[in-house]
């Protein structure tokens, strides 16, 4: 049975957007849900939107002290070794860049931000952060040339700024039985590159445990396989869904609570179906549309 995107219940669309935040792929959902792959994805990109514009006017003024930041990758329709010098100039398909902020101690994720990896979109990044931050914060990132410019734009000398730079190697003997793992960490080197950084709280290891969450809990993200995004658009969306979800209704083990109640944001963990409200919340506040209208006239009548 095939449901039409004109009679989604809220119960339905919850179940649909249960299965996304779970890891599931757009075509497992259908199958699952019975919902159309296009009513799946229209729901996906509406509420991303939703939940996008409800996160940046809420996740405001946070008292965060030690962030995390790294970069994710994706691609979008085709891998960049397959693309066209025309697409490689066009932002929207290849290598695709998730750029991730994640508060050490709440688990919040205050900003990310979808695009290359350039300096350009690290400042965007980085600048957003900024703006949601209260305090003098402490920030962590790997040694990616960008963000050295990018942080000393966004926040100038109001952070305390270290570079955790990981050396990699391979091990011989095992490379053989490691063929699609990543290689073997061998050291790191710890670069303070602004104010004053509590040695003890240079890391990046939450951040990095959020990337491996991200791969998990969208298929778009899975490695080796042929779940990827068609459409930019689709991905913003699923990330925008997946961090809603991440922050506001999902519970930390360690926490107990979800991020957004460790951060005071939310006093309570949220059901999809108060998710799926932000949603039903845009669509009410928008005009109904009606379609073409003709005024019908009766044979042989005289008309005025």
């Amino acid at each position: 049975m095939i449901v039409s995107m004109n009679r989604l219940t809220p119960a339905k669309r919850a179940q649909v957007i249960g299965c996304l935040v779970e890891g599931m792929s757009i075509r497992s959902t259908c199958r699952i849900t019975g919902v159309a792959k296009g009513t799946a994805t229209k729901l996906l990109v509406d509420l991303g939107d939703a939940c996008s514009a409800y996160m940046n006017e809420t996740l405001v003024d946070l008292p965060c002290e030690r962030i995390q930041a790294d970069e994710i990758w994706a691609f979008v329709g085709k891998k960049a070794a397959r693309q066209t010098p025309e697409e490689r100039a066009a932002f929207g398909t290849g290598d695709v860049w998730t750029w991730v902020a994640i508060d050490a101690d709440t688990k919040l994720v205050p900003s990310y931000y979808v695009g290359q990896r350039t300096t350009e979109d690290a400042y965007a990044f980085l600048s957003d952060l900024a703006g949601r931050v209260t305090k003098r914060i402490q920030l962590t990132t790997d040694s990616w040339k960008a963000y050295l410019v990018a942080v000393e734009e966004a926040f100038g000398r109001d952070v305390d700024y270290a570079q955790l730079h990981k050396i990699y190697g391979r091990v011989r003997d095992l490379d053989a039985e490691r063929r699609y793992s990543p290689p073997v960490c061998l050291g790191i080197d710890v670069r303070v590159k602004s104010g004053d950084p509590d040695p003890d709280h240079i890391s990046t290891s939450y951040v990095e445990r959020q990337n491996l969450t991200m791969r998990m809990g969208m298929r778009r993200f899975t490695r080796l396989t042929n779940a990827f995004s068609k459409k930019v658009e689709n991905l913003a969306a699923a990330i925008s869904i997946h961090f809603l979800h991440y922050n506001f209704a999902r519970v930390h083990k360690t926490l107990g609570v979800t991020p957004a109640m460790a951060a005071g944001v939310s006093d309570h963990v949220w059901t999809l179906s108060e998710i799926i409200a932000l949603l039903e919340a845009v669509e009410d506040a928008k005009p109904r549309k009606r379609g073409p209208y003709k005024k019908r006239e009766r044979a042989g009548s005289d008309s005025n």
